[in-house]
């Protein structure tokens, strides 16, 4: 079989297998573990459709093809995925980085505007997705990133190295425990998945770790975690910026005025949802 009958076949079995998955995109996917497997652009999949697929490159992309139809998420298969422009290796140790969590990071940026270097603090950091983002874009920040998982900030460490990021460092701890004197802006993606939520049984969530979802109860208690114990790493005016989830807006809030956070207010993503908290230390 050549690359346009292999990707015909995979297209079909994708759209049968996540008809019922949010977000899957069949024949995107399929392209993209072709050109995986094939080692080569996805703009070589358009220019040569009719080039046959050698025997081991074909089984190769079979398997992935059967992963993904097992509701995988991509990026555990191909061991990537592409966050504010930048490739971030993946691992199941880590979330898999959302275009969402964009926001996060455009957010903090406008807030730190054209001050000088500042130091910048990005709590359970997973893949470092958004530590090396904010890192990329200032060159002279000092950005720390924490995570409670050793395997986690492994995958955090490689990233930056491959990506040639320097001024990113990981250390291990939860939220702001690793935190040493005082931050112009903390930033955080934590878990607040609420628990019994049926999204937990969807999707990528099936493969993403636990922990890393939810917080258990209402799913805000990692937020309030968050909220009170930054106050102590931050400067005078230092930013707090979380993100949540889409009905959480209120709730978070609520919890950063409660701890004394000033101009607080919520950031909505493209799709008008409220997506990310913020507010400032008086």
């Amino acid at each position: 079989m050549n690359i346009g009958q292999h990707l015909e076949a995979a297209r079909a079995d994708l759209a049968g297998a996540l008809r019922d998955c949010p977000g899957a995109h069949p024949a995107l996917e399929a392209e993209i573990l072709m050109a995986h497997a094939l080692e080569t652009p996805r703009s070589f999949l358009y220019a040569h459709p009719e080039l046959e697929v050698p025997q081991a490159r074909a089984h190769a992309f079979r398997t992935q093809v059967e992963r993904r139809m097992r509701g995988e998420p991509i990026a555990y298969i191909t061991g990537e995925r592409e966050f504010w422009s930048l490739r971030f290796r993946v691992t199941p140790d880590v979330l898999v980085p959302r275009p969402e969590t964009e926001l996060l990071v455009e957010t903090a940026l406008e807030l730190l505007g054209n001050s000088g270097p500042a130091r910048v603090a990005d709590l359970g950091t997973g893949s470092g997705a958004i530590a090396c983002a904010l890192a990329s874009e200032r060159r002279g920040d000092e950005v720390t990133g924490t995570d409670i998982s050793f395997d986690a900030l492994e995958v955090a460490r490689r990233n930056a190295a491959e990506l040639s990021i320097r001024n990113a460092s990981f250390v291990h701890g939860s939220w702001c425990d690793p935190l040493e004197g005082a931050y112009d802006c903390i930033v955080s993606n934590p878990p607040y998945i609420a628990e019994g939520d049926p999204h937990l049984g969807r999707g990528d969530c099936r493969f993403e770790p636990r922990t890393a979802l939810t917080p258990g109860g209402d799913g805000l208690a990692s937020i309030q975690e968050i909220a009170r114990d930054a106050t102590s790493h931050l400067v005078q005016g230092g930013w707090l910026l979380v993100e949540h989830g889409v009905e959480q807006g209120p709730a978070a809030r609520a919890i950063l005025s409660a701890q004394g956070y000033r101009s607080v207010d919520t950031c909505q993503d493209l799709e008008k949802r409220d997506r990310v908290t913020l507010g400032r230390k008086a």
